[in-house]
């Protein structure tokens, strides 16, 4: 039989955690029992690759310290390492044993969420072990607290050599019928490649910067042939432009909606008219889609917008009456 130890803590002497793990890993080895502990804090670099680590183990023990808010980060990654890349089929049959010790406050939820997680990920838990320990040499000067540990370790065995069953839980039909989180249908051996890629820095690195040169270059070929749904109201003022002799300005229009600014830039004749930013516009004005697309179809002039409060404008008030001459919609 082997047993795999998975310990969540941050490896300190005073830890309670530790002192009932080695307890418990002697009584285990006394039986016979091939026990093999991985600290979590000293793998934090390759978490995504331990949940591989348990596919020849009997059982395991997820062990951890509440010491001011919830079982720790370590424990949590690895519990979302095991739903990542763990493999379900190997998961189903193997057992859990729960170990939660407390500085503070906690240690109840704390085993009930590492129950509860290992239910979901469709494995067997056991009946945990937790408590609250104010100062570790009286705890551990307690021989009945002792006792219950080695006792709590030879239950874990025996669950395991007897394939104890247990009755359904909640947990597994929630598993089986309503979460509905996408994941990959990988093979045992896929999971435990694409682990190995997660937990490697330098080949996520290189992903990272793959994906934004990719996105950078869609975005370069989207923003050089602009379309009507990305760059709408274009063509209706280039088509409704009347050039007035003397005349120039400038004008930015933030349309709700629209990623960027609407710049209407008139010089006599001339017709600058694009989406981009421009802060030393003489009008900057904000309406809204339903407003924009009235004043277009010629139901509205931005006179009769701007009157109305249905926009809102700032700067030479001359040149935002000219609006309605330079386009006639």
């Amino acid at each position: 039989m082997k047993i795999n130890i998975y310990y969540g803590g941050r490896g300190l002497l005073d830890d309670p955690t530790l002192y009932v793990l080695n307890k418990m890993e002697a009584v285990l080895r006394e039986l016979q029992v091939e026990v093999k502990r991985v600290n979590i804090f000293e793998n934090k670099n390759e978490i995504a690759t331990l949940p591989q680590t348990f596919k020849e183990a009997d059982g395991i023990i997820l062990a951890t310290t509440v010491e001011w808010l919830g079982i720790g980060g370590y424990m949590q990654q690895f519990l979302d390492a095991c739903w990542l890349y763990g493999n379900k089929e190997k998961i189903q049959n193997t057992y859990m044993l729960p170990i939660v010790m407390s500085t503070t406050y906690g240690e109840r939820e704390g085993a009930l969420l590492l129950t509860n997680a290992w239910e979901i990920l469709g494995g067997l838990p056991c009946e945990g072990l937790c408590g609250y320990v104010e100062d570790l040499v009286t705890f551990e000067m307690n021989q009945d607290f002792g006792v219950i540990i080695e006792k709590k370790a030879e239950n874990l065995y025996r669950t395991i050599r007897q394939r104890i069953k247990s009755l359904p839980t909640s947990n597994q039909a929630v598993k089986q019928s309503v979460l509905r989180t996408p994941q990959l249908n990988l093979t045992p051996q896929e999971s435990e490649q694409l682990s190995k890629y997660v937990s490697d820095d330098s080949y996520v690195k290189k992903q990272k910067e793959d994906i934004e040169q990719l996105t950078s270059m869609y975005k370069g070929l989207l923003g050089s042939s602009p379309t009507e749904e990305n760059s709408p109201y274009l063509s209706e003022f280039e088509a409704h432009f009347i050039p007035a002799e003397n005349f120039t300005a400038s004008y930015s229009f933030f349309v709700e909606g629209l990623k960027a600014p609407l710049y209407i830039g008139i010089d006599n004749d001339a017709l600058d008219i694009s989406y981009k930013e421009d802060e030393n516009a003489e009008v900057i004005a904000k309406l809204s889609r339903e407003v924009m697309q009235s004043i277009v179809d010629g139901r509205m002039t931005f006179q009769r917008a701007f009157m109305a409060g249905d926009m809102t404008a700032k700067g030479n008030f001359k040149t935002l009456r000219m609006l309605d001459q330079v386009f006639a919609f």
